[in-house]
């Protein structure tokens, strides 16, 4: 099987496994929910989930994990939320996503405020889910461990951090440096990717040595994956991409384009993608299709 091939059985896999969790659209409450379920069913290459279950895959067999597909449902809620908020006129004030209406375009802004709300909540609810298959101390354990990780990758000293930092940012009119942007980098976008890496490899047992090697991978190819965003942003169009280009210039943000330029910007993606790709291949059990896949997601034309 080729690795398009692959990728496409895959992904297609992680869709039946978030759909699963999606909430039903009935009650007094069916508006908001219809609004969470538009947010998360829009497309996208549902990388984070896929990441954690091919990371779990490094040290065992991940369709045995049976507290596997709750966490990889609940990351992908926690990323759908934050792009609902980010979307919103008080933050980017995009109205495309992934080649549609944004949230708040259809549903308005208070309703989309509320379905992100409404994600963030549900996928906690979503995760903790998974201590009903819990059969053992370990197990009970991996999974507190996994809800820790979740809640601060998410949280104020992960995601949220990065948001906030990215948007003062924009509200500075001099004085923002490159070791913010890194910052923001880091935070808004790696630490959900570190969060997947890093809780398929505590659900399969890992030990914290090798989640913490896994957490640095996470920031290589997060920050590489923001970097190429950013160089898409000023080389890619709005019909390949799926949203509006140039948005980060009309919200006068800082990039790492506008700091390093596009070839310092594609020198850097080069060697955080080595980076990344040298710590997976020193696992014992070398997973090969993750380490194409980091290749293909980084070096992305959208």
């Amino acid at each position: 099987m080729s690795f398009k091939d692959e990728l496409g059985r895959k992904t297609d896999r992680v869709e039946e496994i978030v759909r699963k969790y999606l909430p039903k659209e009935e009650g007094y409450q069916a508006t908001v929910l219809q609004a969470m379920n538009y947010s998360v069913t829009a497309g996208g290459k549902r990388l984070r989930p896929l990441l954690m279950a091919e990371s779990a895959a490094l040290f065992g067999d991940a369709d045995k994990i049976d507290a596997l597909p709750a966490f990889m449902a609940a990351l992908e809620m926690i990323h759908n939320y934050s792009l609902v908020h980010d979307d919103l006129p008080a933050m980017d004030n995009d109205e495309y996503r992934r080649g549609r209406k944004t949230t708040h375009v259809v549903y308005g802004e208070g309703m989309a405020v509320l379905a992100g709300d409404g994600l963030l909540n549900y996928a906690f609810e979503a995760a903790a889910s998974a201590f009903d298959g819990a059969a053992s101390v370990e197990d009970y354990r991996r999974i507190a461990v996994s809800l820790q990780i979740l809640g601060r990758k998410a949280g104020i000293y992960g995601m949220i951090g990065g948001q906030c930092a990215d948007l003062e940012a924009e509200e500075k009119t001099d004085g923002v440096t490159a070791q913010t942007l890194l910052f923001i980098h880091e935070h808004k976008t790696a630490a959900l990717i570190q969060a997947a890496m890093m809780i398929g490899a505590a659900l399969a047992g890992a030990g914290q040595g090798d989640i913490q090697k896994l957490e640095r991978c996470a920031y290589d190819i997060g920050v590489a994956f923001q970097i190429q965003d950013d160089i898409l942003d000023v080389t890619g169009s709005q019909e390949v991409l799926g949203k509006p280009v140039g948005s980060d210039e009309k919200n006068h943000k800082l990039t790492y384009v506008t700091v390093h330029g596009l070839e310092g910007s594609r020198a850097e993606v080069k060697k955080l993608s080595g980076e990344a790709i040298e710590i997976l291949s020193a696992f014992p059990r070398r997973n090969l299709f993750l380490e194409t896949l980091v290749g293909q997601l980084i070096y992305r034309e959208k």
